[in-house]
């Protein structure tokens, strides 16, 4: 059984597993006993999804990865994911949800969840810029800061320019987001809008009202900026989970890919439960991020 349930989680599908069981051991699987088998899974997903966070977590990535499903037609499911980082720099994913499309509403509910499972402060939130989700966010971690994916946003505007400027422009964008501090940052800015905001006057526009949460990462330590001014570290994982999805090709039903993803994030979890993330681990940043605890959560006088 422990075989059939690290086939499956590898990739192959359910009629693939039983005819390597028949073919390696000579007894007949049918892919319903596999099914079964992999159903024991889906009794450690509810118990898992309900298991108590910590208090206080630094950072809280949110991403959404659309699976297909065979449904008459192919279609797609959001699986909603959020991911944390403790004030001992360990990085964990806090949970999965699936169903329907990304939403605020849908991401609503993934925090409130979070909230009601132990997770009450929080400094800092990192996602893209999907429109609600900083009000969703801000709704139950009003006193957090909202950091907007930085690499996304270049990514959005590479398109929209032109081919014979698209180097100049990306690399005028990079001296804002590396600047040494935010001044310096918003400065960089308004050179950037200054020569091409004529051509390019909706992108700039863009950038301007959006430039509050993308530089957010400057009222951080320094150490920590690679970790925290881009969601590349949730992207990552999610990629090593589309993988994971991609030969089974389109899926019957959502408990086939619940029970696939669930398997990859306590793998990934296991991989990163004493690995301290760059810049964490530092005496100078761990103080720096509790002053920002404290004066954010002060502590209640006991009664």
């Amino acid at each position: 059984e422990e075989a059939v349930i690290q086939m499956y989680k590898s990739g192959m599908g359910t009629r693939d597993v039983a005819r390597f069981i028949e073919s390696m051991f000579g007894s007949h699987y049918s892919p319903t006993t596999v099914s079964n088998i992999t159903a024991t899974v889906l009794e450690d997903i509810h118990q898992w999804q309900k298991r108590p966070l910590q208090k206080r977590y630094s950072v809280i990535y949110l991403d959404g990865l659309y699976v297909k499903l065979k449904r008459g037609t192919v279609s797609g499911e959001v699986v909603y994911f959020a991911m944390g980082i403790d004030t001992e720099g360990h990085r964990q994913i806090l949970g999965f949800y699936v169903g329907g499309q990304e939403s605020a509403n849908g991401w609503r509910e993934v925090l409130k969840d979070l909230y009601d499972r132990g997770a009450h402060e929080v400094l800092l939130g990192v996602f893209d810029g999907l429109p609600g989700l900083d009000a969703a966010f801000k709704e139950v971690y009003p006193k957090a800061d909202v950091q907007h994916c930085v690499v996304h946003k270049v990514r959005s505007t590479f398109p929209k320019i032109r081919v014979q400027h698209r180097t100049e422009v990306i690399e005028d964008l990079k001296t804002v987001y590396t600047a040494a501090d935010e001044e310096l940052a918003r400065a960089a800015f308004d050179s950037v809008k200054a020569k091409w905001g004529k051509l390019y006057a909706k992108e700039m526009r863009s950038w301007e009202e959006q430039l509050p949460t993308l530089l957010t990462f400057y009222k951080y330590p320094a150490l920590i900026k690679e970790a925290i001014y881009t969601s590349n570290p949730i992207e990552r994982m999610n990629k090593e989970i589309r993988k994971r999805l991609k030969p089974m090709n389109s899926l019957t039903n959502m408990d086939a890919a619940e029970k696939i993803i669930y398997l990859d994030v306590i793998d990934y979890n296991e991989r990163f439960a004493e690995r301290v993330i760059r810049g964490f681990g530092d005496k100078d940043v761990k103080v720096k991020l509790n002053e920002m605890f404290e004066k954010r959560y002060p502590a209640q006088p006991a009664e």
